[in-house]
């Protein structure tokens, strides 16, 4: 296995500087983001802008850095929130391109501080419901994967099956989850375009509304329960309650019934791909930490029977 390509910030901000024309760079930060498929940095140039320069450390996230530059154009005009927009890329010695976009502002949207009622949860819920509402076309013609509902239930099938066979998944939890994705009637929905990865870091919370979502990588069309996960597993239930309702009344179908129970099963399986990205990495600290999550996990909603 080819080991990951790790670059410092004065790297990253060199690089920013050749792909974009007259980015001249005043200073540099890494940037606060948790993950082990790019590398992230923020830069400041003498025009005083900011952009963010993101480099993939191995060949798989490459091909997303690849979708990413086709599909965010299609979106820039069609949500009612920012998505990044690519100013500049130039090519790595190792392989693939480094991509740098000018940088949106805002705070992580963290679901633990969603509260019911008007504000931030039905906002939500109408920007992930006019991400869905999307035409899936707009992802095929950039390149992003596309699923069935029955393709997806067997990918998520793999990702336990492999998730298993790294012996640092509680009995308890692999159980749980195949029963889960054993429910066939559950796995009954429309496939839509998702984001694929949402999470805190990448919804962006500016003056009490939601402005912006980054890190389009995992983008594809598939489960929508997949972008819900995040607030089904973190938010309040009065607060998911208000973001599912205002979702399903912006959409311009109702979702399926089973749209909750996917999502959280989602949420809980992020803790498996989690892991398995680690050890695709080699990243020991980073397998310790995921199994520690996992374990903790199986305390918390598959306890041993007494």
């Amino acid at each position: 296995m080819t080991a990951p390509v790790t670059r410092s910030a004065l790297t990253l901000a060199a690089l920013a500087s050749a792909a974009v024309r007259g980015l001249d760079p005043v200073a540099v930060s890494a940037a606060q983001l948790d993950g082990m498929d790019f590398d992230v940095a923020i830069v400041d140039d003498t025009l005083q802008r900011r952009w963010v320069v993101r480099a993939p450390r191995r060949a798989a996230a490459s091909a997303m850095v690849d979708v990413e530059e086709r599909l965010l154009p299609r979106l820039a005009s069609r949500l009612t929130v920012a998505v990044p927009q690519p100013a500049g890329h130039c090519d790595l010695a190792e392989g693939g391109r480094c991509v740098v976009y000018p940088y949106l502002p805002g705070s992580p949207l963290h679901p633990g501080e969603l509260t019911p009622g008007a504000g931030l949860a039905p906002e939500l819920g109408k920007v992930l419901a006019a991400l869905h509402d999307l035409p899936p076309e707009l992802f095929e013609e950039a390149g992003a994967p596309t699923y069935t509902a029955e393709e997806y239930r067997q990918r998520r099938l793999s990702d336990v099956d492999r998730a298993a066979a790294t012996g640092k998944v509680p009995a308890a939890l692999l159980t749980r989850w195949e029963k889960a994705l054993e429910q066939v009637s559950h796995w009954r929905f429309a496939a839509t375009p998702v984001h694929g990865d949402l999470a805190a870091e990448h919804v962006l919370v500016e003056d009490g509304h939601v402005t912006g979502i980054i890190d389009w990588g995992e983008a594809r069309v598939a489960d929508p329960a997949d972008d819900l996960a995040w607030v089904a597993v973190g938010a309040d239930s009065d607060a998911l309650d208000a973001v599912l309702e205002s979702y399903a009344m912006a959409r311009s179908e109702q979702p399926d019934r089973h749209l909750l129970q996917r999502a959280q099963l989602a949420g809980e399986l992020a803790f498996a791909r989690w892991l398995l990205g680690a050890v695709a990495a080699d990243d020991d600290v980073v397998v310790e930490q995921a199994t520690a999550a996992l374990t903790e996990l199986a305390e918390r909603v598959a306890p041993p029977s007494a």
